[in-house]
């Protein structure tokens, strides 16, 4: 779920939904996310980019409350940079992933999110890290927020090991398109964002150009 706060009564209930979703392929990791935020059954925002940078080379996937995702990506991103100044380098992937699930586990009465940490570091390539109520685990893909429920069935059918960068990038276009069709909490425009070594590259995918399953 997403949430995000808005005018009058709006304020009063705010629940939505989401869809993200991180690979790792040889030599990177892609990730990528839906853009609808609601408040009740109001859609407020149709293109919120929930892919939040946490360094130069790692990103992470927002759901939950807005707000408390959005906090806890600005926390990790600044103490990332104090961490990469006194090192004299850049984070590692596993790092970035460990602060976020301590900040949650250590104030998870209060806040409400779970995100998927992912990116590239010399140490050990692209990695796809899931974080949830104290949990962190490294999977080569990883799936949340309400849409999720709508595609384990594919993903778990259609993600194979040793999947190049387009086959990855077309894996996490079409599970957001399936759940986009599916979860009437999920909608809008894809985020997606690619990183290996060389690159960190963002695009969004319109509406009318997402893969439709539903053509017979």
């Amino acid at each position: 779920m997403l949430e995000e706060t808005g005018p009058g009564c709006l304020s009063e209930a705010l629940k939505t939904g989401t869809t993200i979703i991180g690979v790792e392929y040889d030599g990177g990791v892609v990730l990528g996310s839906d853009s609808r935020v609601s408040a009740g059954a109001s859609v407020v925002n149709r293109v919120m980019n929930k892919l939040s940078p946490l360094h130069d080379k790692i990103y992470c996937a927002l759901s939950g409350s807005a707000a408390d995702a959005q906090t806890i990506a600005e926390v990790v991103n600044y103490q990332l940079d104090v961490h990469s100044m006194e090192i004299g380098e850049d984070p590692q992937v596993r790092s970035a992933a460990t602060l976020v699930r301590n900040i949650s586990y250590k104030y998870k009465e209060e806040l409400s999110a779970h995100l998927i940490v992912a990116g590239w570091d010399r140490r050990d390539g692209g990695q796809v890290f899931a974080t949830l109520n104290g949990l962190l685990t490294r999977q080569p893909f990883a799936v949340g927020g309400s849409g999720s429920s709508y595609v384990y069935g594919f993903v778990d059918a259609e993600y194979h090991r040793g999947m190049s960068k387009a086959q990855s990038q077309q894996f996490v276009v079409n599970t957001l398109a399936l759940a986009m069709n599916r979860d009437g909490s999920s909608g809008g425009v894809a985020y997606v964002v690619t990183i290996d070594e060389h690159n960190t590259e963002e695009k969004v995918v319109l509406g009318n150009n997402l893969p439709t399953f539903f053509d017979q």
